[in-house]
Order: structure tokens, then C-alpha cells, then sequence
């Protein structure tokens, strides 16, 4: 009877020791990617504030090769937060952008920022950072191909209609903050002529990306602690081919690294210790790109996607998205492959660790964000009733 308590006393601890785990890793994610949260939801913030209509038109209106190297170098030097990219994308579009420039630049976002290229270094060695930022460039390229070859016309007039329709719907809105409330009728005259105003409307902007996304960030958080807890490292490893003809172990691990990232729910920063442990295990030079750039395919994205530009255009973007990836880890496999540029020999042993809420340079960023949110708060509360008032 004793043992068989005890035994029952170790399940429950048990559980209690993986459920704690989960919880434990989806709040240090949390911890280390906060600061760029804030930077992401800031930037579309004065996206849509500071930089009018006419302005985005001009420099992205039209698809050309100057607007989306514009746009990658943009992306490029802005947050490399997957969620934060995709909301800083649609205020582009929103704002005038053409379509191939605004994704230009969420690509970049969450593939050419320095952050990523440091991780990937130092876990993985070089030759993954120089195969990072070249396929980067053939994984726009090869979207700006399908998009121009495939997309039907009507899509993207498609999700400008809807955007109208959210724009205007969401103007002026109630002291719920549930919305985009960045147009000029939520904020008074004097507010206009005034960078103080201009900041109050960003406030305003950044509470209404964050109303809008919490829900979808916070589950991406705890899947991701969840599965780091319970799925085994061997689960991971036998989706991918190691033995067979080379070429179809270039084109599977290709094609299957996408679908690994869609379901390890792991931000563009978050998965390279997934990747290098997928490295570490036989998964194919190509395979590991393909599976980097997926973050942006992750379900509560997708679930944005939808949200931002209606099911059919996001199933059309998932689509061109999946397909550019997947080309541009077979290509940076074999041009990498021609140079002698692959790691040869025994894998090192994984560099996968335990997220850990420890405090160092990214704890004083999440506090320089901190701060910087509550002021953001402050502006957008402060100014909440005379917006109310201005909408009635």
C-alpha cells in the first residue's frame, strides 16, 4: 500500500515536473524575444502614422527591383519577430505598398537581421550564416517569380478590399482598443499638428496590433514550451531521410523541414537550436535552411494570415511561400554543395539548450522595452476619452 502511494506520488510529480517544464520554457521564449516584440509592434506603429499613404505609393506602390531591395534592406535592419514582421507587412500594404515589397520585407525581417546571423554562428558555425543571407535573397526572388507567375490579379485587389473594409470598420472605435484606430478620426485637430500627436496615434496603433495578435502570440508561446517538454528528439529525427539517393534526400529533407517548423511553433530566432539539433542528426545542409525560414508558416501566423488578407488570399500566399522555401534550400544546397562549402565529417553534438530566464544584455533590452510599452500605454489611455469623444 506504501509503495503503491509512493508509486502514485511519482506520477503526479512527474506531471507536475513537465507541466511546470512547458509553462518554465514558453515564458523564457517569452523573456528573450519580448524586447523585439515591442520593436516590431513600434515600428508598425509608425508605419502607419508616420509615414502617409502618398509616401508608401511612391517608394513601394509598384513591384520593381528597386522597391524590394528597398524593402529587403528595410526588413534587413528592423525585428527579427516573426509576428511582429508579419504586422509591420500589412501596415505596409495597408499604407500603399505593393504586395511582392511588403512580403520582401517580411522575409528579411526574420531572415537577414543581425540577431539571427549571431545565433546562427555561434551554434552552427559560419558557413550556416553565409547560407542564411544567400538563400534569404533566392527565397525573394523565388517568391517575386511565383507571385508574378501564379498569383491571380484579383487576390491582391482582393486583400486591399478587405483591408478597406477593416480600415474603415475600425477607425473609430470604443475604449475597448480592439482595433486599428490610427486614421485621423480618432484623434483631434491639435493632435495632428503636433509630434506628441503623432506619438498618441502610434500608442494608439500599438495597443491595436497587440489586442489584435495576443491570443495567437500567447498560443505560439505555450505550444512551443509544450513540444520542447514532451516530444522526443528521435520523433524529430526519423521525419527526415538519411540514407537513399542523394538527390531525393535533398528534395525530402526540402520539403519536409517546412512541416517540422509549422508545427515546432518556434519564432525565427527560436528554432536555430531546433536546427541544429535537427543538424546534429542527419538532416540535410538544405533540409536545415528550408526549416529556418518557416517560421513564417507557423499555425497562429497562418491564422493571422487569414485574418489580415481573408482565407483564399492566405492559402495563395502559404502556397508561393512553402514552394519559395523549399526552392531555396535545394538551391543553397547544391550551389554550396559545387563550392565545398558544406561542414564535412562528424557532426558536432547539439548546441540545443533549455530556454532559461537568466539576466543578461537581452534582460536590459526587455526593460528598455518595458518602459518604453507603459509609456506607449500611458499616451494611448491619456488620450482614450477624447477619441471616444471625437467618434461621437
Amino acid at each position: 500500500m506504501e509503495l503503491e502511494m509512493q508509486a502514485q506520488n511519482s506520477d503526479r510529480g512527474g506531471e507536475m515536473d513537465w507541466l511546470w517544464l512547458s509553462f518554465y520554457h514558453a515564458l523564457a521564449m517569452l523573456w528573450a524575444t519580448f524586447w523585439a516584440l515591442v520593436l516590431g509592434f513600434t515600428i508598425s506603429g509608425v508605419l502607419q502614422v508616420f509615414v502617409s499613404k502618398e509616401q508608401m505609393s511612391r517608394t513601394f506602390g509598384r513591384t520593381s527591383l528597386k522597391s524590394v531591395a528597398i524593402a529587403t534592406g528595410l526588413g534587413a535592419a528592423s525585428s527579427s519577430c516573426s509576428y511582429a514582421a508579419v504586422a509591420a507587412a500589412r501596415s505596409a500594404i495597408q499604407q500603399g505598398a505593393a504586395l511582392v515589397p511588403a512580403l520582401a520585407f517580411m522575409f528579411a525581417s526574420t531572415n537577414l537581421v543581425i540577431e539571427l546571423g549571431a545565433i546562427l554562428w555561434v551554434l552552427m558555425g559560419w558557413q550556416f550564416v553565409l547560407a542564411e543571407v544567400v538563400g534569404a535573397f533566392l527565397l525573394i526572388i523565388f517568391m517575386w517569380l511565383l507571385i508574378r507567375l501564379f498569383l491571380p490579379k484579383h487576390i491582391e485587389t482582393e486583400i486591399r478590399a478587405k483591408m478597406t473594409k477593416q480600415e474603415a470598420k475600425q477607425a473609430c472605435h470604443s475604449s475597448h482598443s480592439t482595433h486599428l484606430p490610427h486614421v485621423a478620426a480618432a484623434t483631434t485637430e491639435h493632435e495632428h499638428k503636433h509630434d506628441r500627436g503623432k506619438w498618441i496615434r502610434v500608442s494608439h496603433a500599438f495597443v491595436a496590433d497587440w489586442s489584435m495578435l495576443w491570443k495567437e502570440i500567447l498560443a505560439g508561446f505555450l505550444i512551443a514550451g509544450f513540444l520542447a517538454t514532451l516530444v522526443p528528439h528521435d520523433w524529430w529525427e526519423a521525419l527526415f531521410l538519411q540514407n537513399g539517393p542523394a538527390v531525393v534526400r535533398l528534395i525530402e529533407n526540402a520539403l519536409v523541414g517546412p512541416f517540422i517548423a509549422v508545427i515546432s511553433f518556434v519564432c525565427s530566432v527560436g528554432n536555430i537550436p531546433l536546427a541544429s539539433l535537427l543538424w546534429a542528426h542527419g538532416i540535410s545542409f538544405g533540409g536545415v535552411i528550408s526549416f529556418i525560414y518557416a517560421d513564417l508558416l507557423v499555425i497562429p501566423i497562418l491564422l493571422i494570415y487569414a485574418k489580415y488578407y481573408g482565407v483564399r488570399a492566405a492559402a495563395w500566399i502559404t502556397g508561393i511561400f512553402y514552394v519559395a522555401m523549399v526552392l531555396a534550400g535545394i538551391s543553397v544546397d547544391l550551389v554550396f554543395t559545387a563550392f565545398g562549402l558544406i561542414p564535412q565529417g562528424s557532426r558536432p553534438p547539439s548546441a540545443i539548450e533549455h530556454a532559461h530566464i537568466i539576466w543578461n544584455y537581452t534582460s536590459w533590452l526587455d526593460l528598455i522595452a518595458l518602459i518604453f510599452a507603459a509609456w506607449l500605454l500611458i499616451l494611448h489611455f491619456r488620450s482614450r476619452g477624447e477619441r471616444h469623444h471625437a467618434c461621437h
